[in-house]
């Protein structure tokens, strides 16, 4: 696969097509939810939420190339605030959450599920190989805003509040981290190598399909 190919071919991956159309988004749209099944599921997101910053670090360090070191960088200084912690996106969560009526412990303290941790450990995992945990940014990247508009609908629904901090900084930066991170994919790498990214991509998309699948079936 040619390298100014990877991006589009990871855009239009079957698995990416399985995660941002995932019947859980189709319950978000067709019903509401009650405040405890809400707060269920914005605390099962928390965690990959909270343990990003993490991945982001771990991957900078792994990252041979000063160009890879720079792009996540860029993301990573967005998520923890850009030199203000109280803008950090964990930090407007709970801001959000706690503003919109959940408690503090139901979303950012909850036990992980099965499904949740098992995505932690993936993303774990992904960074002992730094073309692994590219995919896994890339994937995560080209996925995100479609993730968190569902759950700021899903909170909307349930609280009739209209203002989301946390939603919106995501709206603002999320274009820049999928431009910032479709920049280390488009580096020159072998056929061999792009492939061990798609696979990370994948494996980062099929583990989130599972962690939605384990809250639709806790929700339904």
């Amino acid at each position: 696969m040619r390298n100014q190919t990877i991006e589009a071919a990871l855009a239009k991956n079957p698995h990416r097509e399985q995660l941002i159309k995932h019947r859980f988004f189709e319950v978000v749209d067709e019903k509401a939810f009650s405040r405890e099944q809400a707060e269920m599921v914005l605390g099962q997101w928390w965690h990959p939420l909270h343990y990003f910053p993490n991945f982001l670090s771990k991957l900078i360090a792994v990252c041979p190339q000063m160009e890879m070191k720079t792009a996540v960088t860029h993301i990573l200084n967005q998520e923890v605030g850009e030199g203000d912690p109280a803008r950090a996106h964990e930090r407007f969560f709970i801001q959000t959450m706690t503003d919109a009526g959940f408690t503090k412990a139901g979303v950012s303290e909850a036990d992980m599920t099965p499904a949740t941790r098992r995505l932690i450990d993936g993303y774990q995992r992904s960074t002992d190989n730094h073309l692994t945990g590219l995919g896994f940014l890339y994937g995560t990247e080209v996925a995100d805003l479609t993730m968190v508009a569902k759950l700021g609908k899903l909170v909307r629904r349930t609280t009739g509040l209209k203002a989301l901090p946390w939603v919106d900084i995501h709206v603002k930066q999320e274009p820049d981290h999928v431009e910032t991170a479709g920049h280390t994919v488009g580096l020159q790498y072998t056929d061999e190598e792009l492939a061990t990214i798609t696979r990370g991509a994948e494996e980062m998309w099929q583990l989130w399909v599972g962690f939605f699948e384990e809250l639709r079936n806790r929700v339904v």
